[in-house]
């Protein structure tokens, strides 16, 4: 995912793995999701795509120089895209230009879960 890429809703992708974290979040947890992001590229190889979506306060996490700024590049080196809730990012006062290279956006997470499930993705919520 090249830096701050917004995914349009209506793309049309294989299978994949969707991990949705929302609500509060802390440093600790997010390198949590993307650790389990990670294991999962391990596991299930390139040939699959993998997401982590943020949504809610959570988000604030995603910005440049956050704490958990090299985990979010680590995940980012191993072809898992990072996005960030528009509708979220809104709520912190965020804006892209706010986001961590390699952080791409939905406009709304909801919208993104329900359409990836619909082209077959799996969905993690952690």
């Amino acid at each position: 995912m090249s830096a701050n890429a917004t995914v349009p809703e209506t793309v049309q992708a294989g299978p994949g793995l969707l991990i949705h974290s929302a609500g509060p979040l802390e440093e600790e947890a997010l390198a949590a999701v993307l650790r389990s992001a990670a294991n999962a590229r391990a596991a299930l190889g390139q040939g699959t795509g993998i997401e982590v979506v943020v949504q809610g306060p959570g988000v604030k996490l995603l910005a440049k120089n956050s704490a958990a700024a090299e985990a979010i590049t680590n995940a980012g080196q191993l072809d898992v895209g990072i996005l960030a809730c528009g509708n979220s990012m809104r709520s912190a006062g965020m804006e892209d230009k706010d986001l961590a290279p390699g952080v791409g956006t939905v406009p709304a997470a909801i919208a993104h879960l329900a359409r990836r499930q619909w082209d077959g993705w799996a969905y993690a919520r952690l």
